[in-house]
């Protein structure tokens, strides 16, 4: 193929120590390796694939509009010294949070201007200017709650910091709305989920890593064989790591055992890339959003394995210390919402035949089929 001798943006030739010469997609400050020749039909595949795996690892976008530095004192100003702050930098959030709050700060200051919220002076960013913002996710009240809860983060610490007198944020008020957040995955869901990816594959594999783990994604890419200790795998949850750094231990089931075994598992994580390289979290839940697909379970996600592993234990009497555990929780309200859900089933159950029971023993019941029943029902 003579096409493939052309020079391509960011592929570079370089040799190992043995003389070989490896080809690599170089950007961003890192790099993947492309493991099949350049007069392979694969080839132009593999460089698009990983061009795409290192698009998502570029630089944040700035506060501001290029070519636009907002000024003393304004919001844009505020938002660049909280994002180097100590605080911000120890988020596990901060990418998220940071790309949230640079959304706001593009946002114009009202619908007939074009200035911009980053140029706005901080005594006129008012509870209305944020009551907008949030607002301004019509149809997405979740995302509107993002932007009121990240920018009063931000206020909180300025005020702290001595850099404002209050927090606009404080009273504007969460939109409320009904969600039951992620699917949370039944029991045919993961058999079918199976029959598509079987023992020995790695969608398998991080099936039951999610299920049988607890953990979130972010760290569940992080894992390997160095971080099993006599039946038990232990690691540090990057969420809480800015509230505690207690080491996470949690046993090994024997189905997870088993997973591990059949593989296949990299060298340094238990999951790797095609390119022999670990997963990021962005880039792991995209893939396993496809591996889902496959198997035609599009409203199946990571995280709502997670969700069925806490339903489940919630429902067998697990309990509120032994699910903030399980699952990182450092505060016990996530666990209390399992709890709570489980409870309500299972008294349903217990006293709903008791009605039953009644009708049985009132001779004076009578199944409503009599003309005046029948016509006010």
């Amino acid at each position: 193929m003579g096409d493939m001798k052309v020079n391509l943006p960011h592929l570079s030739e370089e040799p190992d120590r043995h003389g070989n010469i490896r080809l690599y997609v170089r950007r961003h400050g890192k790099r993947i390796r492309i493991r099949v020749a350049r007069d392979d039909p694969r080839f132009l595949d593999a460089y698009q694939d990983a061009l795409a795996s290192l698009a998502d690892l570029r630089p944040p976008s700035p506060t501001v509009p290029v070519k636009k530095i907002a000024p003393r004192g304004s919001l844009g100003w505020l938002a660049a010294l909280y994002f180097g702050s100590d605080e911000f930098k120890a988020l596990a959030s901060g990418p998220t949070r940071r790309a949230v709050i640079e959304e706001c700060l593009r946002e114009r200051v009202r619908d007939d201007s074009t200035d911009l919220m980053a140029d706005c002076p901080l005594s006129f960013v008012t509870a209305s200017k944020i009551k907008r913002l949030r607002d301004r996710k019509t149809g997405l009240p979740g995302a509107g709650n993002n932007r009121r809860k990240y920018l009063s983060a931000m206020f909180g610490w300025a005020v702290e910091a001595g850099l404002m007198n209050t927090n606009p944020a404080r009273d504007v008020r969460r939109v409320k709305y009904a969600t039951n957040g992620f699917h949370t995955w039944s029991v045919a869901e993961v058999a079918q989920f199976i029959e598509r990816h079987p023992k020995g594959t790695k969608p398998y594999l991080a099936l039951c890593l999610l299920l049988f783990t607890g953990m979130r994604r972010g760290d569940m890419v992080k894992v390997g064989r160095q971080h099993t200790w006599r039946g038990l795998l232990r690691f540090v949850p990057g969420k809480t790591k800015h509230v505690r750094v207690d080491v996470s231990e949690k046993p090994i089931l024997p189905p997870l055992t088993a997973a591990i075994e059949a593989g296949p598992t990299g060298d340094l994580t238990f999951l790797e890339t095609q390119y022999r390289k670990p997963f990021t979290a962005k880039g792991f839940g995209n893939w396993f959003r496809d591996r889902c697909d496959e198997a035609n379970l599009s409203q199946c996600t990571a995280h709502g394995l997670r969700k069925a592993g806490a339903t489940i234990l919630a429902e067998h009497g697990a309990t509120t210390a032994q699910l903030m555990a399980i699952y990182d929780w450092a505060t016990p309200g996530q666990a209390e919402i399992y709890i709570r859900a489980a409870n309500r089933t299972r008294l349903a159950g217990q006293a709903m035949p008791l009605l039953t029971q009644w009708t049985e023993q009132e001779s004076s019941f009578v199944a409503p089929t009599s003309p005046a029943l029948s016509h006010r029902s």
